[in-house]
């Protein structure tokens, strides 16, 4: 499907062959994009561009699942900021107008855009202008702001604090354990996504939903999750070491309502990041809301660098 608007070409990218051409706008993410399409979790038909000529203005693309029909997430929007275009923002509009009528079906709400930017955007200049340009447009087709969050790293030179003793640590014994471990988790959360699941759902159903979405497509072994106990057995919290498509993560980390305000936090997440080192990782990833400061904090403590924030905006 080839959309022409004046002397502007909107199309999919028609397969690897035109990588080098989406690549051409930089972004962490196009050294991943081959792996992703011979994984099936990109498809080229949900890979749009905007061309004028030959020139490559802006470009817009998908992430989905291997095996979904439809994506998950919309995780690349850029538009050419080196252009001196002053309707650089109304051509990543249209772009986005354009891809999103022939990707998204037309009864369903878009998928969530979520994009890494430099940790100091909102210091302004150049960087800032780019973020601000792209989030223009976003909010030009309804789009808004859900929340901002930090994206962390620990690397295996830095050293973890030894054990305290204070809390024992096990296997998860099964689904159903973790499932309701989850869901008691829910109450009082920070987590943006979680408190708007709850507007909607249930917290045994917002649960099951972050579950499925997410700690059930790690590629690693449940048997790296770890409950964390006091010395009689009785539950404090957990962690979910794992492994996504492209790096070892934390994946879920949290301490039951009643053991907030102990300190358990930090050596929940030692105990989580000691099990991933031990894998030999070059690295381990991680994400907090900003907003989330007590988790953000205990990040900070174990040694987790602020490499990059993550731009999350979504479709009401």
């Amino acid at each position: 499907m080839t959309v022409k608007q004046n002397d502007l070409t909107m199309r999919p990218i028609t397969g690897r062959e035109e990588l080098d051409l989406f690549s051409q706008l930089p972004y962490t993410l196009n050294e991943e994009l081959a792996d992703d399409l011979a994984a099936g979790r990109r498809r080229p038909e949900w890979m749009w561009v905007a061309l004028r000529g030959e020139r490559l203005l802006a470009r817009v693309a998908w992430w989905g699942r291997a095996g979904d029909d439809t994506p998950f997430l919309l995780d690349i929007f850029d538009i050419d900021d080196s252009s001196a275009d002053r309707d650089r923002v109304d051509i990543g509009v249209r772009l986005l107008r354009a891809a999103t009528a022939a990707v998204v079906p037309a009864d369903a709400r878009p998928p969530e855009y979520n994009r890494a930017v430099p940790p100091d955007w909102r210091e302004g200049g150049v960087t800032g202008r780019i973020v601000e340009d792209r989030m223009l447009a976003l909010e030009r087709t309804g789009a808004r702001q859900f929340v901002e969050r930090l994206l962390l790293e620990w690397r295996p030179e830095t050293p973890l604090p030894e054990p305290k003793g204070r809390l024992a640590f096990r296997p998860v014994r099964d689904t159903e354990e973790i499932l309701s471990l989850m869901t008691r988790i829910l109450d009082g959360t920070l987590d943006a996504h979680s408190r708007d699941d709850l507007t909607r759902m249930s917290p045994r159903e917002a649960a099951a939903r972050h579950y499925e979405e997410e700690l059930a497509h790690f590629r690693s072994p449940q048997d790296w999750w770890r409950i964390a106990t006091l010395p009689d057995g009785e539950p404090v919290g957990f962690v979910t070491p794992a492994r996504n498509d492209y790096n070892p993560v934390i994946g879920y980390l949290a301490v039951l309502p009643e053991h907030r305000g102990n300190g358990y936090i930090d050596e929940i997440l030692a105990e989580g990041t000691r099990i991933l080192s031990a894998q030999d990782v070059p690295r381990i990833r991680a994400a907090t809301d900003l907003g989330n400061t007590p988790m953000a904090n205990a990040f900070q403590r174990i040694g987790y660098v602020n490499f990059a924030r993550r731009i999350c905006m979504i479709w009401s």
